[in-house]
Protein backbone atom coordinates (compact mmCIF):
# COMPACT_ATOMS: atom_id res chain seq x y z
CA UNK A 1 0.00 0.00 0.00
CA UNK A 2 1.35 3.42 -0.97
CA UNK A 3 2.24 5.70 1.93
CA UNK A 4 0.46 9.05 1.35
CA UNK A 5 2.83 10.79 3.78
CA UNK A 6 6.10 9.68 2.14
CA UNK A 7 6.56 13.06 0.43
CA UNK A 8 6.00 14.84 3.76
CA UNK A 9 8.61 12.70 5.50
CA UNK A 10 11.05 13.30 2.65
CA UNK A 11 10.80 17.03 3.27
CA UNK A 12 11.17 16.75 7.04
CA UNK A 13 10.11 20.28 7.98
CA UNK A 14 8.09 23.24 6.83
CA UNK A 15 6.51 26.54 7.78
CA UNK A 16 3.06 27.68 8.90
CA UNK A 17 1.77 31.25 9.06
CA UNK A 18 -1.40 32.48 10.74
CA UNK A 19 -2.31 35.20 8.26
CA UNK A 20 -5.60 36.50 9.62
CA UNK A 21 -5.23 40.13 8.61
CA UNK A 22 -7.85 41.49 11.01
CA UNK A 23 -7.30 44.91 12.55
CA UNK A 24 -9.79 47.62 13.54
CA UNK A 25 -11.12 49.98 10.90
CA UNK A 26 -9.48 53.41 10.71
CA UNK A 27 -12.63 54.93 12.23
CA UNK A 28 -12.03 52.96 15.42
CA UNK A 29 -15.20 50.88 15.11
CA UNK A 30 -13.27 47.68 15.67
CA UNK A 31 -15.09 45.87 12.87
CA UNK A 32 -14.01 44.82 9.44
CA UNK A 33 -16.10 45.61 6.39
CA UNK A 34 -16.02 43.42 3.32
CA UNK A 35 -14.38 46.29 1.45
CA UNK A 36 -11.64 46.64 4.06
CA UNK A 37 -11.09 42.89 4.14
CA UNK A 38 -10.76 42.67 0.37
CA UNK A 39 -8.28 45.55 0.44
CA UNK A 40 -6.11 43.63 2.92
CA UNK A 41 -6.36 40.44 0.87
CA UNK A 42 -5.52 42.29 -2.35
CA UNK A 43 -2.39 43.71 -0.69
CA UNK A 44 -1.09 40.25 0.29
CA UNK A 45 2.31 39.84 -1.38
CA UNK A 46 2.27 36.21 -2.49
CA UNK A 47 5.32 36.59 -4.72
CA UNK A 48 7.33 38.26 -1.95
CA UNK A 49 6.41 35.50 0.52
CA UNK A 50 7.36 32.84 -2.03
CA UNK A 51 10.77 34.47 -2.50
CA UNK A 52 11.32 34.44 1.28
CA UNK A 53 10.37 30.77 1.59
CA UNK A 54 12.56 29.87 -1.38
CA UNK A 55 15.53 31.76 0.06
CA UNK A 56 15.12 29.78 3.31
CA UNK A 57 14.86 26.44 1.52
CA UNK A 58 11.43 25.74 3.04
CA UNK A 59 10.04 22.53 1.47
CA UNK A 60 6.37 23.17 2.28
CA UNK A 61 4.10 25.91 3.57
CA UNK A 62 0.79 26.04 5.48
CA UNK A 63 -1.51 29.08 5.23
CA UNK A 64 -4.60 29.72 7.35
CA UNK A 65 -7.81 29.93 5.32
CA UNK A 66 -9.36 31.84 8.22
CA UNK A 67 -10.10 31.44 11.88
CA UNK A 68 -12.59 33.10 14.26
CA UNK A 69 -13.45 36.40 12.58
CA UNK A 70 -15.57 34.91 9.80
CA UNK A 71 -13.31 36.41 7.12
CA UNK A 72 -11.63 33.93 4.77
CA UNK A 73 -8.89 34.25 2.15
CA UNK A 74 -10.78 32.64 -0.72
CA UNK A 75 -14.30 32.66 -2.17
CA UNK A 76 -16.76 29.99 -1.07
CA UNK A 77 -20.28 30.06 -2.53
CA UNK A 78 -21.46 27.29 -0.19
CA UNK A 79 -20.41 29.28 2.88
CA UNK A 80 -22.20 32.35 1.54
CA UNK A 81 -25.35 30.34 0.87
CA UNK A 82 -25.50 28.97 4.40
CA UNK A 83 -24.47 32.15 6.24
CA UNK A 84 -26.23 34.71 4.05
CA UNK A 85 -24.00 37.69 4.85
CA UNK A 86 -23.82 40.22 2.01
CA UNK A 87 -21.39 41.41 0.89
CA UNK A 88 -19.52 38.20 1.58
CA UNK A 89 -16.85 37.92 4.27
CA UNK A 90 -15.05 35.51 1.93
CA UNK A 91 -12.55 37.43 -0.17
CA UNK A 92 -12.90 37.96 -3.90
CA UNK A 93 -9.24 37.06 -4.41
CA UNK A 94 -8.16 33.47 -3.84
CA UNK A 95 -4.88 33.70 -1.94
CA UNK A 96 -4.56 29.90 -1.78
CA UNK A 97 -4.69 29.58 -5.57
CA UNK A 98 -2.34 32.53 -5.98
CA UNK A 99 0.16 31.02 -3.54
CA UNK A 100 0.16 27.78 -5.48
CA UNK A 101 1.06 29.64 -8.66
CA UNK A 102 4.19 31.12 -7.07
CA UNK A 103 5.16 28.24 -4.75
CA UNK A 104 4.77 25.30 -7.14
CA UNK A 105 7.44 26.47 -9.65
CA UNK A 106 9.80 26.78 -6.69
CA UNK A 107 9.16 23.20 -5.56
CA UNK A 108 7.37 24.28 -2.37
CA UNK A 109 4.27 22.25 -1.47
CA UNK A 110 1.13 24.04 -0.26
CA UNK A 111 -1.07 22.96 2.66
CA UNK A 112 -3.88 24.73 4.51
CA UNK A 113 -5.11 25.25 8.08
CA UNK A 114 -8.78 25.54 9.06
CA UNK A 115 -10.68 25.32 12.37
CA UNK A 116 -13.16 22.46 12.76
CA UNK A 117 -15.87 24.84 14.00
CA UNK A 118 -17.69 27.95 12.88
CA UNK A 119 -16.01 31.36 13.36
CA UNK A 120 -16.64 32.03 17.05
CA UNK A 121 -16.48 35.84 16.75
CA UNK A 122 -19.22 35.97 14.10
CA UNK A 123 -22.60 35.47 15.82
CA UNK A 124 -24.51 35.36 12.54
CA UNK A 125 -22.32 32.56 11.19
CA UNK A 126 -22.50 30.68 14.50
CA UNK A 127 -26.30 30.79 14.47
CA UNK A 128 -26.84 29.96 10.81
CA UNK A 129 -24.28 27.17 10.76
CA UNK A 130 -25.89 25.74 13.94
CA UNK A 131 -22.64 25.71 15.88
CA UNK A 132 -22.16 25.45 19.64
CA UNK A 133 -18.91 25.54 21.56
CA UNK A 134 -17.70 23.85 24.74
CA UNK A 135 -15.92 25.73 27.49
CA UNK A 136 -12.13 25.54 27.81
CA UNK A 137 -10.57 25.20 31.24
CA UNK A 138 -7.29 26.95 32.15
CA UNK A 139 -5.42 23.64 31.96
CA UNK A 140 -6.43 23.02 28.32
CA UNK A 141 -9.03 20.47 29.30
CA UNK A 142 -12.53 21.06 27.99
CA UNK A 143 -16.04 20.68 29.36
CA UNK A 144 -17.96 18.48 26.95
CA UNK A 145 -20.84 19.90 24.99
CA UNK A 146 -22.62 16.57 25.07
CA UNK A 147 -23.92 17.29 21.57
CA UNK A 148 -23.15 15.75 18.23
CA UNK A 149 -23.99 18.89 16.20
CA UNK A 150 -24.75 16.79 13.13
CA UNK A 151 -26.50 19.64 11.30
CA UNK A 152 -23.45 21.85 11.76
CA UNK A 153 -21.10 19.09 10.66
CA UNK A 154 -23.03 18.52 7.45
CA UNK A 155 -22.84 22.22 6.61
CA UNK A 156 -19.14 22.48 7.50
CA UNK A 157 -18.31 19.42 5.40
CA UNK A 158 -20.13 20.99 2.44
CA UNK A 159 -18.19 24.24 2.89
CA UNK A 160 -14.90 22.34 3.07
CA UNK A 161 -15.82 20.27 0.02
CA UNK A 162 -16.37 23.50 -1.92
CA UNK A 163 -12.84 24.71 -1.15
CA UNK A 164 -11.29 21.28 -1.67
CA UNK A 165 -12.79 20.83 -5.13
CA UNK A 166 -11.90 24.43 -6.00
CA UNK A 167 -8.20 23.81 -5.31
CA UNK A 168 -7.92 20.15 -6.29
CA UNK A 169 -4.34 18.80 -6.31
CA UNK A 170 -2.91 22.26 -5.64
CA UNK A 171 -3.42 21.65 -1.90
CA UNK A 172 -1.40 18.70 -0.60
CA UNK A 173 -2.76 18.63 2.94
CA UNK A 174 -5.10 19.94 5.63
CA UNK A 175 -4.58 20.63 9.36
CA UNK A 176 -7.92 20.87 11.19
CA UNK A 177 -7.84 22.73 14.50
CA UNK A 178 -10.14 22.39 17.50
CA UNK A 179 -11.27 18.76 17.16
CA UNK A 180 -11.63 18.59 20.93
CA UNK A 181 -15.06 16.93 21.23
CA UNK A 182 -14.25 13.84 19.22
CA UNK A 183 -16.31 11.35 21.23
CA UNK A 184 -19.44 13.47 20.95
CA UNK A 185 -19.03 14.71 17.40
CA UNK A 186 -16.93 12.34 15.30
CA UNK A 187 -16.55 8.86 16.78
CA UNK A 188 -19.71 7.36 15.32
CA UNK A 189 -20.35 4.50 12.91
CA UNK A 190 -22.85 6.54 10.91
CA UNK A 191 -22.13 9.84 9.20
CA UNK A 192 -21.30 12.60 9.93
CA UNK A 193 -18.14 11.28 11.54
CA UNK A 194 -14.38 11.33 11.12
CA UNK A 195 -14.72 9.31 7.92
CA UNK A 196 -17.08 11.77 6.23
CA UNK A 197 -15.03 14.70 7.54
CA UNK A 198 -11.87 13.29 5.95
CA UNK A 199 -13.75 12.56 2.72
CA UNK A 200 -14.84 16.20 2.46
CA UNK A 201 -11.25 17.36 2.96
CA UNK A 202 -10.04 14.99 0.22
CA UNK A 203 -12.90 15.66 -2.20
CA UNK A 204 -10.70 17.65 -4.56
CA UNK A 205 -7.51 15.68 -4.00
CA UNK A 206 -7.82 12.07 -2.77
CA UNK A 207 -4.05 12.05 -2.17
CA UNK A 208 -4.16 14.99 0.25
CA UNK A 209 -2.98 14.25 3.79
CA UNK A 210 -5.11 15.34 6.75
CA UNK A 211 -4.67 15.80 10.50
CA UNK A 212 -7.25 16.51 13.23
CA UNK A 213 -6.02 18.46 16.25
CA UNK A 214 -7.05 17.26 19.75
CA UNK A 215 -5.18 20.14 21.43
CA UNK A 216 -1.80 20.35 23.13
CA UNK A 217 -0.99 16.76 24.11
CA UNK A 218 2.33 15.12 24.90
CA UNK A 219 3.18 12.51 24.01
CA UNK A 220 1.78 13.17 20.55
CA UNK A 221 -1.24 10.99 19.72
CA UNK A 222 -3.02 9.72 16.65
CA UNK A 223 -6.48 11.24 17.13
CA UNK A 224 -8.35 9.04 14.64
CA UNK A 225 -7.87 6.23 12.18
CA UNK A 226 -8.93 8.65 9.45
CA UNK A 227 -5.93 10.98 9.69
CA UNK A 228 -2.69 10.57 7.78
CA UNK A 229 -0.34 12.53 10.03
CA UNK A 230 -0.59 13.69 13.61
CA UNK A 231 -1.61 17.27 14.35
CA UNK A 232 1.08 17.26 17.05
CA UNK A 233 0.42 20.69 18.56
CA UNK A 234 3.09 21.43 21.18
CA UNK A 235 3.99 24.65 22.96
CA UNK A 236 6.76 25.07 25.54
CA UNK A 237 7.99 21.47 25.57
CA UNK A 238 9.84 19.87 22.65
CA UNK A 239 9.19 16.13 23.05
CA UNK A 240 11.32 13.21 21.98
CA UNK A 241 10.25 11.68 18.69
CA UNK A 242 9.56 7.93 19.19
CA UNK A 243 9.78 7.09 15.49
CA UNK A 244 8.01 7.64 12.18
CA UNK A 245 4.57 6.48 13.29
CA UNK A 246 1.96 6.87 16.00
CA UNK A 247 -0.65 4.12 16.16
CA UNK A 248 -4.34 3.98 17.02
CA UNK A 249 -6.35 0.78 16.70
CA UNK A 250 -3.83 -0.65 14.26
CA UNK A 251 -3.76 2.50 12.10
CA UNK A 252 -0.44 4.32 11.69
CA UNK A 253 -0.24 8.09 11.30
CA UNK A 254 2.99 9.86 10.39
CA UNK A 255 4.61 11.49 13.44
CA UNK A 256 4.37 15.27 13.02
CA UNK A 257 4.71 18.15 15.48
CA UNK A 258 3.68 21.78 15.15
CA UNK A 259 5.15 24.51 17.36
CA UNK A 260 6.19 28.16 17.13
CA UNK A 261 9.55 29.83 16.68
CA UNK A 262 8.34 33.10 18.24
CA UNK A 263 7.39 33.85 21.83
CA UNK A 264 3.91 32.53 21.15
CA UNK A 265 1.81 31.59 18.15
CA UNK A 266 2.42 34.05 15.28
CA UNK A 267 4.08 36.75 17.38
CA UNK A 268 7.14 37.87 19.29
CA UNK A 269 10.84 37.46 18.66
CA UNK A 270 12.66 34.16 18.03
CA UNK A 271 12.69 32.24 21.33
CA UNK A 272 15.36 29.66 20.46
CA UNK A 273 18.93 29.83 19.18
CA UNK A 274 19.38 28.52 15.66
CA UNK A 275 21.30 25.50 16.95
CA UNK A 276 18.36 24.32 19.04
CA UNK A 277 15.88 24.74 16.19
CA UNK A 278 18.12 22.87 13.78
CA UNK A 279 18.95 20.17 16.33
CA UNK A 280 15.34 19.44 17.29
CA UNK A 281 14.16 19.43 13.69
CA UNK A 282 16.99 17.06 12.76
CA UNK A 283 16.13 14.77 15.69
CA UNK A 284 12.54 14.43 14.49
CA UNK A 285 13.52 14.03 10.82
CA UNK A 286 16.14 11.38 11.57
CA UNK A 287 13.45 9.34 13.35
CA UNK A 288 11.18 9.62 10.30
CA UNK A 289 8.98 12.38 11.69
CA UNK A 290 8.16 15.87 10.48
CA UNK A 291 8.27 19.31 12.14
CA UNK A 292 6.26 22.38 11.16
CA UNK A 293 7.32 25.75 12.59
CA UNK A 294 4.87 28.61 12.98
CA UNK A 295 6.37 32.06 12.34
CA UNK A 296 4.81 35.53 12.44
CA UNK A 297 3.62 37.16 9.25
CA UNK A 298 2.83 40.79 8.47
CA UNK A 299 -0.38 42.21 7.05
CA UNK A 300 1.49 42.46 3.74
CA UNK A 301 2.08 38.70 3.74
CA UNK A 302 5.79 38.86 4.50
CA UNK A 303 7.68 37.08 7.28
CA UNK A 304 9.75 39.35 9.59
CA UNK A 305 13.45 39.23 8.77
CA UNK A 306 14.66 37.67 12.08
CA UNK A 307 12.52 34.62 11.34
CA UNK A 308 13.63 34.46 7.71
CA UNK A 309 17.20 34.29 9.01
CA UNK A 310 16.31 31.46 11.38
CA UNK A 311 14.53 29.55 8.65
CA UNK A 312 17.60 30.01 6.46
CA UNK A 313 19.65 28.31 9.18
CA UNK A 314 17.30 25.34 8.91
CA UNK A 315 17.58 25.33 5.13
CA UNK A 316 21.37 25.57 5.27
CA UNK A 317 21.48 22.47 7.49
CA UNK A 318 20.44 20.30 4.54
CA UNK A 319 17.12 19.34 6.06
CA UNK A 320 14.30 19.14 3.53
CA UNK A 321 16.60 18.33 0.62
CA UNK A 322 16.05 14.58 0.57
CA UNK A 323 13.30 14.90 -2.04
CA UNK A 324 15.73 16.75 -4.32
CA UNK A 325 18.40 14.06 -4.12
Amino acid sequence: MTDPTAWLADRGWGVLCHWLGIQPNPDGSGGMTAEAWNAQVDAFDAEGLARQLESAGAPYFFITIGQNSGHYIAPNATYDRFVGIHPSKCSRRDIVADLYEVLHPRGIELLVYLPSGAPAADPIAVERLEWEWGFATPAWGVHRTGKRLAAFQRKWEAIIRDWSTRWGPKVRGWWLDGCYFADEMYRHDDEPNFRSFAAALKAGNPEAVVAFNPGVLTPVVCHTEHEDFTAGEISTALPECPGPWVERNGHKARYHVLSYLGEDWCKGRPRFPDELVVGFTKHVAEKGGVTTWDVPIGRNGLIPEPFVRQLKALGASGLGNRHRA
